[in-house]
């Protein structure tokens, strides 16, 4: 005698796809849908059951409902002649209305109350073109999320900056700017003055005035090159800042 046709309908009807490589878990999802008036208890088996963990394996799916069944392919090495090995098999049949035991159901089952549905499982591994693709596409969005991490670092010190240190550095940039530009002015116009004032001086002064002289020119010299070099690492920090 012929089984009854499965009241089950099957997402997908025929296959289990699993998409590789292999190396962890790979799951997928099977969609059992009870459109009938009456629950239904089914199980799920495989010709591979050290291979495959299913969650749930069976139960009762109840009148109108559906259920997700998570088939996860274990870990394992690849074997191209091993693709059409594993199958699986979900298995129904009708419960009754005072159905209390649901091992007991199966058990007291006649052959002719059995339904059945076939599943194939297919293997897909990634071709070589696709792996580098997928590698490369890897190691530029790892480029990005860096490029985009430092940029924003960078963004978030030059923005807590702005308010405050940055304006305060121009500010001081400034200031030593006009400073130098007058102490330059100021020393050129002492030389200006003191050679104005050796020439016309005696022979006999000379020898008293000139250490003085120079004493002086050394003193704003010294200051002027001090200036200068604050100037230069200030505007080294601030130039990095910029950037």
């Amino acid at each position: 005698m012929a089984r009854p046709e499965q009241v089950l309908l099957l997402e997908p009807q025929h296959e289990l796809r699993f998409r590789g490589p292999f190396t962890d878990v790979v799951t997928t999802t099977l969609k059992l849908a009870n459109p009938t008036d009456r629950n239904v208890c089914f199980k799920v088996k495989t010709t591979a059951p050290r291979r495959y963990c299913v969650r749930p394996n069976s139960g009762v799916i109840d009148a109108g409902t559906s259920i997700n069944v998570s088939v996860m392919l274990q870990p394992f090495d690849y074997d191209p002649n091993e693709k059409s090995k594993h199958k699986f098999m979900v298995q129904s049949l009708l419960a009754p209305p005072d159905m209390t035991d649901t091992e007991g159901v199966w058990k007291d089952a006649k052959p002719e109350d059995l339904m059945d549905s076939k599943l194939r499982c297919v293997f897909e591994m990634p071709a070589e073109n696709e792996k580098t693709h997928e590698m490369e596409s890897n190691k530029i969005s790892s480029s990005l999320s860096k490029s985009e991490s430092s940029t924003l670092s960078m963004k978030s010190m030059v923005s807590s900056l702005d308010d405050g240190e940055v304006k305060k550095i121009m500010e001081e940039c400034k200031r030593l700017q006009t400073e130098v530009q007058r102490l330059r002015e100021e020393n050129k116009q002492i030389r200006e003055d003191d050679g104005l004032r050796m020439r016309k001086s005696t022979v006999m002064s000379a020898p008293h005035s000139s250490p003085a002289v120079r004493v002086k020119e050394e003193g704003l010299s010294t200051r002027v090159i001090a200036l200068i070099v604050l100037f230069f690492v200030v505007g080294v920090i601030v130039g990095k800042l910029a950037l």
